[in-house]
């Protein structure tokens, strides 16, 4: 029973819009399905990191240092303010992904910007922190073992998610962007929307 509760809490939180799904969504219509796609498999990736952190404490500091979180704050809004002027800067040149293209961008790089983006925005460490230890039991054996399981577990649930949602905008994008006039404006409002996720998690606090 406590297993299904936390099944139904991982989908409803998955599918609550959030950075998360803004920053798949933009490389999806920006960029085609595929990279809506593996940006989603990076931002999981990403959930590993800190599942594991939470596992072995590390997510404990950043909730009681706040040097720790303001740095590791700052630092995740520095790299979204970047992939947003990098957006805006180079808006309509980037075309569709296509893995055989060498012009085009690789897909790599949407798996990294995912991965980093979700590692370094402590937000996303102090919820693995305060979620997964709701639905351990001492009484069943080591903590941090349970702690890594269900976050397994999240991340499975992560995976189809964001990768239907990835995938579905893709084929929107992938339309839109045969117009070129549209894909520089899709880049820009790419752009755009990363600025407003770093503006968001500058103001985030502990």
């Amino acid at each position: 029973q406590q297993l299904l509760v936390f099944i139904a809490a991982g989908w409803l939180l998955n599918l609550t819009p959030g950075p998360d799904v803004l920053y798949i969504v933009s490389n999806a219509l920006r960029s085609g399905a595929r990279a809506g796609l593996v940006a989603g498999l990076g931002i999981t990736a990403g959930c590993f990191v800190h599942v594991f952190a939470a596992a072995v404490g590390v997510g404990a500091l950043l909730s009681a240092s706040a040097t720790a979180f303001t740095v590791l704050k700052w630092a995740g809004a520095a790299y979204l303010v970047y992939i947003g002027v990098m957006s805006w800067r180079f808006a309509g040149k980037a075309t569709l992904v296509k893995l055989d293209d060498g012009a085009a961008e690789p897909i790599t790089a949407h798996l990294r910007r995912g991965f980093i983006a979700n590692v370094i925005n402590p937000k996303v460490a102090l919820f693995f922190i305060a979620f997964l230890p709701q639905f351990v039991d001492p009484a069943r054996g080591a903590v941090w073992l349970q702690m890594v399981l269900l976050g397994a577990l999240f991340a499975a649930q992560t995976v189809l998610i964001f990768g239907s949602l990835g995938w579905f905008a893709g084929g929107i994008g992938s339309r839109l962007q045969a117009q070129p006039a549209l894909a520089v404006w899709l880049d820009r409002c790419a752009g755009t929307i990363f600025f407003v996720l770093a503006l968001h998690l500058a103001n985030a606090t502990r």
